[in-house]
């Protein structure tokens, strides 16, 4: 599957990973398990990954899927995690990720208070 476009990246070997700032910053962790359904999902992943980079306070993301899919998203705050939540394109995407979708999903918001990396 293709992936989406990505804005505030960086690519270490075969890994893309969210050029975040440093901390604190906020994460959004969405964790699903997909229906078998694929009409409109890509479409629809594509453009929330567009919308979302255009929000004030969006950092990045980062994305995996096989039979669990992990998406992580990066925030200046909350009050910016509230903002996408309520941004009505995206609430149009949760109603049908809940209706046709996604048969499990759980999201978690945590603060990041620390970070460290390795780059090759």
């Amino acid at each position: 599957m293709p992936q989406p476009p990505i804005w505030n990246i960086r690519l270490t070997l075969t890994y893309m990973l969210a050029n975040t700032p440093t901390t604190p910053y906020y994460a959004v962790i969405f964790t699903s398990i997909r229906t078998d359904i694929e009409a409109g999902y890509e479409e629809m992943a594509h453009e929330m990954v567009r919308l979302a980079a255009l929000q004030p306070g969006y950092l990045g993301h980062e994305s995996a899927r096989n039979e669990l899919g992990i998406t992580i998203s990066y925030w200046e705050s909350l009050e910016a995690i509230k903002a996408w939540k309520a941004q009505s394109d995206h609430q149009i995407a949760q109603k049908q990720g809940r209706e046709i979708w996604y048969s499990s999903y759980k999201t978690r918001i945590a603060l990041v208070e620390r970070d460290y990396e390795m780059i090759l």
